[in-house]
């Protein structure tokens, strides 16, 4: 996706916690989840990063934590005062449903135009593409993403370069 359809697809979620997910997705390079499985203390505000622990492969990693995803957070965090899952699910002691988080994410899409085919994982795909537009180095987006292999981080390339193509 573009910045600007990220931008319109947060831009219209009204829902405080709706939006602390999505953003979390996107401006930290977040799986589904990885997302739902957060857990307050995984935030450290003071360094400005986000611990993932037992994600994909059940590596743990460190991404980043925006200012300005943060600030949704502090706002959610005063609204929800979450416990024990940084975004709390129906079922008490359990955290949000991957499906609940999608269907969030499904919603949003929709109220903000967006028709083309995308995902939840879109949302991580734009994040790494638009730090490679940003020129990041790919070595850096591997760790941030939790990429074992490089070949699997250098798919962004091959998006970057088709983008560019389309430009000319």
């Amino acid at each position: 996706m573009s910045r600007e359809e990220v931008k319109r697809i947060l831009g219209v979620v009204s829902n405080i916690k709706h939006r602390a997910i999505l953003m979390l997705a996107y401006s930290a390079g977040l799986r589904v989840g990885e997302v739902v499985k957060l857990k307050p203390k995984d935030i450290d505000v003071k360094r400005g990063l986000i611990h993932v622990k037992g994600s994909k492969g059940r590596k743990n990693r460190y991404t980043l934590l925006s200012k300005t995803t943060l600030h949704v957070l502090k706002e959610y965090w005063k609204k929800y005062r979450p416990q024990k899952w940084l975004f709390e699910g129906a079922k008490e002691g359990a955290h949000l449903s991957t499906r609940a988080a999608e269907k969030i994410f499904q919603n949003a899409c929709k109220k903000a135009g967006i028709t083309k085919e995308v995902t939840f994982h879109s949302l991580r795909h734009s994040f790494a593409t638009h730090l490679l537009e940003n020129g990041t180095d790919l070595r850096y987006i591997q760790e941030l993403l939790g990429h074992v292999h490089s070949k699997t981080t250098e798919i962004y390339t091959h998006v970057t370069t088709k983008n560019l193509g389309r430009d000319l």
